[in-house]
């Protein structure tokens, strides 16, 4: 029996109990909020449920509670540092602030992090950098998931990837993808709500196409558009882990693992959109792209088209008022970390009735 919780309230229990491993009072904000922003966009798999994981990582020591990022080396508008097994959250953070700072001086910047973890939805933070005024790509590597195009082992990560612009008057414009036919974060909230996963998403350990989520984790998540989906995902291993330094391919833990070193690289480049056009002007021609994708006429069955990052606005503005649903397994593991931590469970607004 799933539960509804406001917003404020998950935001707060999250806060809390990242607080009781020891993360610094702001980083656990942050991890809290990034979670919680996850939610509201209607990402589940990118919410609540990784609430666990982290703080399973961090209490096994294989997560830094506390980041101490170093640099690595400093060329002015390029930037390399090792987080040194610090939360993703906060190391992508301190990135968007340091990529916007050099963009500003430099006109583009590059900041690479190696030696970090799992960060979340890659749109929060590169919305961060759109709202400074700078068009921003954020690279990661993720933890194998799929086959190399005609293999059937896991060797290749999602290696997800956001773009984000300024898009005037209709606020900021993002695409965040992973380059599988769903993210995998989707394939744990389907076994947490005990719900079969379309056909496409995945195949089992040997191969054979399944709508078992359970199946599903332990064997293959199918690349999208098929070899071009692997193509990119492998190269964004480039950017991402082998430019960066930090780890690629195989040796990179994902975040539902308890233990082992994460080795997740991230490569963030900001184009300062002064160094490159009237920021007016550019609002101008950005608002004149979105109008003319608006006003296509629609396919039958389709009420509206939306722009990239558009569908998660609409539904945040909803979810704030109507409050997040928790799914069944992602509560007992909030009642876990309750425990365990004396922070009290988010009071539920009501308890929505099974089908």
């Amino acid at each position: 029996m799933p539960y509804t919780v406001g917003a404020t309230d998950l935001l707060g229990f999250a806060a809390a109990t990242s607080e009781a491993h020891g993360v610094p009072p702001v980083d656990a904000q942050l991890l809290a909020d990034t979670l919680v922003t996850a939610e509201l966009w209607g990402h589940p798999s990118h919410g609540m449920l990784r609430l666990s994981w982290y703080l399973s990582r961090i209490a096994s020591g294989a997560t830094a509670a506390v980041a101490t990022p170093d640099v690595v080396s400093d060329n002015g508008a390029v930037l390399v540092v090792d987080g040194r097994d610090g939360l993703g959250q906060v190391l992508t953070d301190r990135a968007v602030t340091w990529g916007v700072e050099r963009a500003g001086r430099h006109g583009i910047s590059a900041v690479a992090v190696r030696g970090s973890g799992h960060f979340g939805t890659a749109a929060y933070f590169t919305r961060k950098a759109a709202e400074q005024g700078c068009v921003a790509l954020l690279a990661t590597n993720a933890s194998p998931a799929m086959a190399p195009w005609g293999g059937r082992e896991k060797r290749v990560g999602t290696n997800p990837w956001s773009i984000a612009a300024p898009g005037g008057r209709y606020g900021t414009v993002v695409m965040d993808i992973a380059n599988t036919a769903v993210a995998r974060g989707k394939i744990y909230h389907a076994r947490e709500r005990g719900e079969p996963i379309p056909e496409g998403w995945a195949a089992d350990a040997d191969g054979v196409p399944t709508t078992d989520p359970r199946q599903a984790i332990e064997g293959l998540i199918l690349p999208m558009a098929g070899h071009k989906g692997y193509a990119i995902s492998f190269m964004f291993d480039v950017l991402a882990g082998v430019l960066t330094g930090s780890a690629f391919g195989t040796s990179v833990v994902g975040p539902y693992q308890p233990t082992g070193r994460s080795g997740v690289g991230h490569l963030l480049i900001c184009v300062d959109i002064r160094s490159m056009a009237d920021p007016a002007e550019f609002e101008r021609r950005m608002e004149a792209l979105i109008e003319e994708t608006k006003a296509t006429p629609t396919a039958p069955g389709t009420a509206e088209v939306f722009v990239p990052g558009e569908p998660e606005v609409r539904t945040a503005e909803r979810l704030r008022t109507e409050g997040i649903t928790v799914a069944d397994d992602t509560w007992a593991a909030l009642a876990s970390i309750a425990d365990a931590t004396g922070v009290p469970l988010p009071t539920p607004t009501c308890e929505e009735l099974p089908a």
